[in-house]
């Protein structure tokens, strides 16, 4: 058995939405992630803590808002497991990398990319022939010893 689970000969555990970039989209995403991790739980036995299911319902939500403000047009998000962690992959048209701000506690707004990068264990941008890929992963699991939500966290 690998280190999420899965034997070395099973399938990818994973799912793709194709979301409009209407209004809708962000909730039908959100609600998506859910579905995806209540299937892991269901179907495969993975363990999916709570907050691991909080924190991709914000993760995805983060994203998704963003691409569909900076990137109009089609958005594609994939989830998948990997490793003890589900990886949240978000395209979009738009091939301007996203920055983190610098903290700012008057700022109103804009603090969508600060608060995934402090959730995650990890997360990368990658610029695609069109548009840009966005990955972030959250652990399944809870810490033994830490409620901090971005625990271990391993950005590149």
């Amino acid at each position: 058995m690998g280190d999420d689970g899965a034997t070395p000969e099973a399938e990818p555990v994973r799912a793709t939405v194709a979301l409009q970039g209407d209004g809708g989209c962000i909730a039908e995403a959100r609600e998506a992630a859910a579905r995806f991790l209540a299937r892991v739980q269901a179907e495969h036995g993975l363990a999916v803590s709570a907050r691991a299911t909080d924190l991709t319902r914000l993760v995805v939500s983060e994203l998704v808002t963003n691409a569909r403000k900076y990137a109009p047009g089609p958005v594609l998000m994939e989830l998948a497991i990997a490793g003890g962690l589900v990886e949240v992959t978000v395209w979009d048209g738009d091939p301007a990398l996203p920055v983190a701000r610098a903290a700012d506690p008057g700022r109103v707004g804009q603090h969508g990319l600060e608060i995934v990068m402090a959730v995650t264990q990890g997360f990368e941008v990658v610029r695609e022939p069109v548009g840009k890929r966005i990955t972030a992963r959250i652990a399944l699991p809870d810490a033994p010893d830490d409620g901090i939500a971005g625990y271990g966290r391993r950005h590149p």
